[in-house]
């Protein structure tokens, strides 16, 4: 009989490398007769490029090259839309743009040399709020553009208007969440070289390395057979590596000169490089029964996407398919708009779209409680998902819909009861000082799994058995592209392979991803790479373990299979329709409760929160210390979001340069106790039932902290992030501002 593999915590399989720092990260590789470059930044967020004068730098000993736009052979790239440079041409946009790449023998040469290099510019118009973007004569953030608007999209379900005009009740809303910094461990490093076979070869941190590829092999008008890259252990990503950074400037060094060359980011320049969370405005007019049934739903969501269009689409498009929150909702109007400004671009991270709404939508669902003189946990039991329930875009949930099971589990947890048919929250213990307040808040949320909208998503997975003389298993190989930013999705793999094919985690390997070697996993994201890589593992198992036995009777000592699993196949999506939104916008979900206690001082408006009780429903847990982890991990980035974390610019220029002034929480500022609840409410189409958990983790965590806040002080805190100085002004303010609510006398 098979050894249970699944559901236990076993040792992470990349455990013991990098605790003993025998992991290799991009920074850590360096080749003979190797180069090192550093980028020329733009000086300012919105000019026209009149000059830029390399010959003092190319003078300067020990450079090799001065690289500028006239170098690139396809100077554009990105994500989903190609509107960046690889080195400014004719414009920047922001102050994170490249204007030229310096190469040199030494990193102490290419550093001099990028001072010499002058460029001349003349400073154009700059718009950095996007309400001021929309209009029509604002400033164009890229010359010759229509609009500043990128689109808007629009979810119609019933009569919004007419349902609100009907409530008994109706609480209004205006919510902002800033831009944020991914600040991962590893700074952006990489290192490009020409391979054995005349490839473009790129060793960097990545989350989709094959789409790096085809964007690489755009920009140097190459065939996509002819780039590689190669993807180490990775340093953290959050999203921050979905979109190329060093990847393309690297690779197109080597390629120009021929030889190896590094780069490899300060603290600075990751800040001023890459993208950020997108800041979110949002207005949300919620009507509801007396008896505390939601009935209808004005969402109005406004993002910042800052100088390019990198994922700011798409996100909005979650966005605007989860903005009423867990809850059937039968009446709904949602326009979710995304707009450019000469900001710092906005880009994917945890969360992706679904990580701003809940700071709104749960905010509203604990106003409605108050106002109606509900408990907060009772409330949303008449009002979230069950099996079944129509989402907000039109058609049925997939199964496995544990959102409710999340709710009930933290709700105990934390000490709820039950009687007579209601719940009753529990009571507190005393404050720490006379000056201090305890509260305790309670959130839910969710968030899709894989990739949506009629989006291709697949996993290509290749498995090969080495057997014995006696045609026993000897070793199994994995070969699949799917990146482990730390989230362990290397040691789910293996577990899964165990699974399938009944032997002991240590004869199977899962190797790194390389381009050249592996097959496409897609990318590591949108807490998809247990949903589809894990089925994509676990199909190609079973293919092996069906073709074993024959094998060894025809004394064979190797079988290979492969299993190419799309969603698209088991669970298709589809698009949102342009007037309604009527669509199967997403594949799977993970649920989420999170319940926060909190101790605020109401003389300097300082926050702590003392307990933090996380109920996620992630499936099936494949490997449960591993769910924790993650848990504290979204907790934690959760927690920087609620009450410090933001990214902050003025007229375009960057302000928090670096972790010291962006303000990230440290062990200190953690909850003294975080208690993880694994809740387990199957998919059928996952594998053994799994989903996904990586997201999910961070979401609730701002508006539980936001409601426990309000519950210690009286004051609604309806703008992240809760500083002290703002939670002293709320509670003078108490609850002024932000927020009304209008009893219709139905």
């Amino acid at each position: 009989m098979t050894e249970q593999v699944i559901g236990q915590s076993v040792m992470r399989v990349d455990g013991p490398v990098k605790v003993t720092g025998q992991a290799r990260y991009p920074q850590d590789f360096s080749m003979p007769s190797m180069l090192h470059a550093k980028v020329v930044w733009s000086e300012h967020p919105h000019a026209r490029i009149l000059k830029i004068a390399t010959s003092q730098a190319e003078a300067l000993p020990g450079v090799v090259a001065v690289l500028t736009h006239k170098e690139v052979p396809v100077n554009e790239f990105g994500i989903y839309t190609p509107d960046q440079d690889v080195l400014a041409e004719g414009e920047v946009h922001s102050v994170g743009d490249p204007v030229a790449l310096v190469i040199a023998e030494t990193e102490r040469a290419a550093e001099a040399a990028r001072r010499l290099v002058q460029a001349e510019y003349e400073p154009l118009p700059v718009v950095t709020d996007p309400w001021e973007a929309m209009k029509p004569n604002a400033p164009r953030v890229h010359l010759g553009q229509e609009s500043n608007i990128l689109k808007s999209y629009r979810v119609r379900k019933g009569d919004a208007a007419q349902a609100l005009a009907e409530a008994d009740l109706v609480i209004e809303g205006d919510y902002y969440t800033p831009a944020v910094e991914h600040a991962y461990l590893q700074p952006e490093a990489g290192l490009g070289y020409m391979d054995e076979e005349g490839r473009v070869t790129v060793i960097a941190a990545a989350q989709w390395p094959f789409d790096d590829v085809h964007q690489i092999a755009h920009t140097l008008g190459l065939p996509e057979e002819r780039v590689r890259e190669i993807v180490p252990a990775i340093g953290g990503a959050f999203g921050g590596r979905e979109d190329m950074s060093i990847q393309h400037l690297v690779a197109l060094a080597a390629y120009k000169t021929g030889r190896p060359v590094k780069l490899v980011y300060s603290r600075e320049e990751s800040i001023r490089g890459h993208g950020k969370r997108h800041p979110y405005f949002m207005r949300y007019r919620t009507g509801a029964t007396r008896d505390g049934r939601v009935t209808s739903m004005e969402v109005e969501l406004l993002s910042d996407a800052g100088a390019y269009t990198s994922t700011s689409l798409v996100v909005m498009s979650v966005s605007v398919s989860v903005a009423p929150g867990p809850y059937e909702v039968e009446n709904l109007s949602i326009v979710g708009t995304t707009v450019l400004t000469n900001n710092t671009f906005s880009m994917a991270m945890r969360g992706f779209g679904a990580a701003q709404p809940p700071v709104a939508y749960e905010t509203q669902m604990n106003r409605l409680a108050e106002a109606l003189g509900m408990d907060p946990v009772e409330i949303r039991l008449k009002n979230l998902f069950r099996e079944g329930s129509i989402g907000p875009t039109g058609t049925p949930l997939p199964p496995g819909v544990g959102i409710r099971e999340t709710l009930i589990a933290a709700a105990r947890a934390a000490g709820w009861r039950e009687a007579d048919g209601h719940w009753i929250k529990p009571e507190l213990p005393p404050p720490s000082a006379p000056h201090k307040r305890r509260g305790i808040g309670v959130a839910c949320a969710y968030k899709n799994v894989a990739y949506s909208f009629g989006f291709d998503d697949k996993s290509d997975a290749e498995v090969t058995l080495e057997l014995d003389e006696a045609g026993e298993i000897e070793r199994i190989v994995v070969k699949i592209g799917a990146c482990d930013v730390g989230q362990g999705v290397t040691t789910v793999l293996t577990q899964i392979a165990a699974q399938v094919l009944g032997v002991p985690l240590e004869r199977i390997e899962v190797t790194m991803p390389d381009t050249a070697a592996v097959p496409d996993a897609g990318s590591t994201s949108a807490s998809r790479q247990t949903f589809v890589s894990g089925n994509a593992v676990r199909l190609a198992c079973e293919k092996a373990r069906h073709a074993w036995r024959k094998a060894a009777e025809a004394g064979e000592r190797k079988v290979t299979a492969h299993h190419l699993f799309r969603t698209q196949e088991v669970r298709p999506t589809t698009p949102l329709d342009p007037e309604t939104g009527f669509c199967q916008p997403h594949v799977s979900y993970g649920y989420a409760t999170q319940i926060a206690e909190v101790e605020v001082d109401t003389e300097t408006g300082e926050v702590e929160v003392t307990r933090l009780i996380a109920a996620h429903d992630v499936g099936r847990a494949i490997n449960p210390t591993m769910l924790e982890g993650q848990i504290s991990g979204g907790v934690h980035m959760g927690l920087g979001f609620a009450l410090m974390e933001r990214y902050v610019q003025e007229e375009g220029r960057i302000q928090t340069r670096n972790l010291g002034e962006v303000l990230i929480p440290t062990i200190l500022d953690m909850p003294r106790r975080v208690e993880p609840i694994i809740v387990e409410v199957p998919d059928p189409m996952g594998p053994f039932g799994a989903k996904g958990v990586g997201e999910m983790t961070m979401l609730p965590t701002a508006p539980a902290i936001l409601a426990a806040i309000h519950d210690a002080v009286g004051a609604w805190m309806d703008e992240l992030p809760a500083t002290p100085e703002k939670v002293v002004a709320a509670i003078k303010a108490r609850g002024v501002g932000g927020s009304s609510a209008s009893n219709t006398g139905r």
